[in-house]
């Protein structure tokens, strides 16, 4: 889906995104493409946790979006012949809401909370005994007559999943059992992914097309999946519905909807450019950045930089953002030359 106040091909889950990102989604470790380590030791673990006839432990899965987190909190749930039950960290407003959610779960039920860092930190408290004791307390009552109810559950899975690791308490990261970060996926990898997104959904696609689709999906399987389906739509408008998608079509359809070579799309490009042309390079702070090209800092810091940095466009520096080398080079632009002559010495 095209984010039109943006002009960018947003890489977080959209709401009319739920359906076909469900049915393109793995539902086993065999089935999962790509993040091998992952896969192999979370394997092991589910194998070991069967064996001793137990929930699996708790997992936190972290990364940026797009990459497939939901997806494990699926398939885990689905290894361990388990139900699912999803929600996500801003839907948990309160501690009863918590509550009534812990009070509700069946032995070996699989909890899954996206976005958990984002947790209340009074239900963040109460969720701690329950993970660890798998134990719930309940307070009854106001003021000095209030008292304190303990209520046993049953084990359970919790799997957090977050894009920012970094803003769990340490209480709460230290609660999981095991946690795992998960990775860009490399083009030979998204190819894979795009062949069976190809097959699910139907559309005849060519080899070269799915390479050029998945070179320019952001190392992001959520961002290429759509990226496919938009080339089928230009495909089946401009020459017939069912006509294969070639990699001319793909290359033009991908160009209308402004995504580059690099996978950068508008919004990619300028914060670059700004950030080349405004301030020279930099270094520049996040919020200015953010003002210069009318967006919100958290959408930069988690989604728009997280790939920059990835590729070597963008570095992080104590005293702000820096353009680098690849990014003048991208832009073809010359390197800046100091007053006495010499180039300057980009990161």
């Amino acid at each position: 889906m095209i984010d039109e106040e943006r002009g960018a091909l947003t890489r977080r889950a959209l709401p009319g995104d739920a359906a076909w990102e469900e049915a393109l989604r793995p539902r086993t470790l065999d089935e999962m493409v790509g993040q091998d380590r992952v896969r192999e030791n979370l394997a092991v673990f589910i194998q070991a946790a069967k064996q001793r006839g137990e929930p699996l432990d708790h997992l936190l899965l972290h990364g940026p979006p797009g990459l497939g987190k939901t997806s494990l909190g699926g398939i885990v749930a689905h290894e361990m012949g388990a139900v699912l039950r999803s929600t996500s960290g801003p839907a948990i407003e309160r501690a009863g809401d918590l509550a009534a959610l812990l009070s509700n779960l069946e032995a070996g039920d699989v909890l899954f909370i996206d976005e958990i860092h984002r947790l209340p930190p009074i239900v963040e408290e109460i969720l701690y005994p329950a993970m660890e004791d798998f134990q719930l307390d309940i307070l009854i009552g106001q003021g000095p007559g209030a008292r304190s109810m303990r209520l046993d559950l049953p084990r359970f899975t919790l799997i957090g999943a977050t894009t920012r690791a970094g803003l769990l308490t340490s209480p709460l990261r230290d609660r999981f059992g095991w946690s795992a970060r998960l990775e860009y996926y490399p083009e030979q990898d998204l190819e894979r992914i795009l062949a069976r997104s190809a097959r699910v959904l139907r559309v005849e696609i060519e080899a070269p097309a799915l390479a050029e689709i998945a070179r320019r999906s952001r190392g992001t399987p959520r961002v290429g999946n759509r990226l496919l389906r938009r080339v089928r739509d230009f495909a089946a408008v401009e020459e017939g519905q069912g006509a294969a998608v070639t990699r001319q079509r793909a290359r033009s359809a991908l160009e209308r909807l402004d995504v580059d070579a690099e996978g950068f799309d508008r919004l990619d490009r300028q914060v670059l450019g700004a950030l080349l042309d405004k301030f020279e390079g930099g270094p520049v702070g996040l919020e200015t950045l953010a003002a210069a090209v009318g967006e919100d800092k958290g959408t930069l810091e988690d989604v728009v930089e997280p790939y920059l940095i990835h590729q070597g466009f963008l570095a992080r520096t104590p005293r702000g953002r820096v353009a680098t080398r690849r990014a003048r080079e991208h832009f073809g632009l010359p390197l800046e030359v100091d007053p006495t002559g010499l180039q300057r010495k980009l990161l």
